[in-house]
């Protein structure tokens, strides 16, 4: 299904990475890689395992430190800022994780709640539900409210994952391998998903996958990190017209099977 256009302001970047050095030991992670993303775009970010992508999004919500180069988050340097400024800029920022991150031990209603409560501390019940509701019907799973985990499928859990992130209406979302190991009709829903939540929520996200058919669904716009640098990027037809013996392997591998 082709993607919407999306209403993106190109002048605004919410997002901006310049000369972005990381090292761990002798291994050269990340050698000057550039990015920009901007507000209310969809980002793909394309690269091997290893190459950094992983370690990129970190560093964007301060979870590691660069060894070299600027990073700024909503025009603020992630690392020129307060223990108190980080934590109120992260509160901006919403993380869909690989496994979802559900707590095992609680229904989908506390799962919810839990991030809620946490940072909205003044929220009356009623508030809570209203809230808990809303998220639930914007991924489509307002019948799992009182699941638990583990009777749901894994797409449900991804889709539940997301519901926790959006429940403190975030600007920026980072999805990490958002349909890694889901069935090919589960891919095309979380996909779905991803273009739903830009539309709804009017986030800027910058997505990590292997899957270029994710990628073409819900990027607006490809970056690939080869070598520690975003060598290419533009639309998904720009960034594989090219005999780059880097990066046909990606295209090769997800459509000439």
């Amino acid at each position: 299904m082709k993607k919407e256009k999306a209403i993106i302001d190109y002048k605004e970047a919410v997002i901006s990475i310049k000369g972005l050095e990381k090292s761990f030991d002798r291994n050269e992670v990340l050698k000057g890689a550039a990015l920009e993303l901007f507000r209310g775009e969809n980002l793909v970010v394309l690269g091997r395992s290893g190459s950094g992508k992983s370690v990129l999004i970190k560093i964007i919500s301060g979870l590691i430190k660069p060894d070299a180069g600027e990073v700024r988050v909503f025009d603020k340097e992630i690392n020129r800022i307060t223990e108190n400024d980080l934590h109120e800029l992260r509160r901006r920022i919403g993380f869909s994780f690989q496994n979802s991150a559900l707590y095992d031990s609680m229904t989908v209603r506390k799962n919810l709640e839990f991030p809620l409560v946490r940072n909205k501390k003044n929220l009356t019940r009623k508030e809570v539900n209203t809230s808990v509701e809303t998220v639930l019907e914007a991924v489509g799973l307002e019948q799992a409210i009182n699941q638990m985990p583990a009777e749901l499928s894994g797409g449900q859990r991804k889709r539940i994952g997301i519901a926790r992130t959006l429940i403190l209406n975030p600007e920026i979302m980072l999805y990490d391998e958002p349909t890694a190991g889901l069935d090919p009709i589960t891919c095309i829903e979380i996909n779905s998903l991803i273009n739903e939540v830009q539309e709804r929520y009017k986030t800027s996200s910058i997505i990590i996958t292997h899957d270029l058919t994710c990628a073409k669904s819900t990027g607006d716009r490809m970056a690939i990190l080869l070598d520690g640098k975003f060598e290419r990027q533009g639309s998904f037809e720009e960034v594989f017209n090219t005999d780059d013996e880097r990066i046909k392997p990606f295209f090769d591998y997800n459509f000439i099977k």
